[in-house]
């Protein structure tokens, strides 16, 4: 992406990269604070500013997609206009800012040029180049939770946006309080009993699609705990021997996919009938072309699908 840096503070061989993990933005969270900075930013020729359209990212399509970005000049006119801009982070001299356009017309939002397209992320993330993608699910998150938190928790009165968008404070002086950005952790696992691996496929999928399972942590428990009582929830299943895989930033709309992979104790499975349509244990042979059995893998852009992938590469 044009005026960007590759500069990563730490290191992408350091974990296993998913999609719309690893954000080559520095997000210089000390600036946030800092007003004269900012406003400079803002107009900055290198700055740049992620468009995000209820809930929608502005991408120029293609066998290889790219977000579309905007200049001051332009973000300048929107921002007078209503658009709230949110600091992300910078890359090298490039500031990036997301830019929510949701309250344009969805011809207004064409009219922007650049053969824009809004797209749902969930469907274009895995044509994306990597920086892209990530870059454009902090900017869908962020406007996401500014969103959904205009009113506080604490008494019910108007909130407004802080320190760059990464903070929104109570407007009633009586309350004060004060609102961070939340992400929702759930663990999402591979279990395998011997040369088999489990998965399932959820009562709300249309599609006949088979994947791990997945659920929210719940409040007082670890993430070890919320891994052994989904699964014991969703198919019966007792385990041992969990293990740490990778995350990945899921903002579908506020969460993080915390992976794991677990031994079944038994294969003996009894399934839930209020979430899980079905479950089967699967050989590496059958996950290799799961088409002739009627289902498909999920998305290649998944953790869910990376954690299945890295289970058939260990086949020697």
């Amino acid at each position: 992406m044009d005026g960007r840096a590759a500069a990563v503070p730490v290191s992408r061989a350091m974990w296993k990269v998913n999609v719309f993990a690893a954000s080559p933005l520095d997000r210089v969270a000390h600036r946030r604070a800092d007003a004269a900075w900012l406003a400079e930013r803002l107009t900055h020729p290198a700055s740049r500013f992620v468009p995000v359209w209820r809930t929608r990212s502005l991408i120029v399509a293609g066998e290889a997609s790219r977000a579309v970005l905007l200049d001051p000049d332009r973000a300048a006119a929107l921002i007078a206009g209503g658009a709230q801009a949110t600091f992300l982070g910078q890359a090298g001299e490039a500031a990036h800012f997301a830019l929510d356009l949701s309250h344009l017309n969805e011809d207004a939002v064409h009219a922007l040029g650049h053969a824009a397209e809004a797209a749902d992320l969930w469907a274009i993330g895995a044509t994306l180049e990597r920086d892209d993608a990530a870059i454009l699910a902090h900017a869908r998150a962020l406007v996401t939770w500014h969103a959904r938190h205009r009113f506080c928790g604490a008494c019910g009165a108007p909130t407004a946006p802080r320190d760059a968008g990464h903070v929104r404070g109570c407007t009633d002086p009586a309350c004060g309080a004060v609102h961070f950005p939340r992400t929702d952790p759930a663990v999402i696992m591979l279990v395998t009993y011997g040369d088999r691996c489990l998965l399932g496929q959820q009562k709300s999928w249309a599609e006949p699609v088979y994947s791990t399972l997945a659920g929210f942590v719940e409040p007082g428990e670890s993430l070890e705990e919320a891994v052994a009582r989904e699964v014991m929830e969703e198919v019966g299943v007792s385990l041992t021997n969990v293990v740490y895989h990778s995350s990945q930033p899921w903002p579908f709309p506020l969460s993080i996919m915390l992976g794991f992979t677990a031994e079944a104790a038994a294969d003996r499975l009894v399934i839930d009938n209020v979430e899980i349509a079905d479950a089967k244990w699967l050989t590496r042979a059958e996950l290799r072309d799961p088409e002739s059995l009627g289902f498909r893998l999920p998305r290649k852009l998944s953790i869910a699908r990376h954690l299945v992938d890295d289970w058939l590469a260990l086949e020697p």
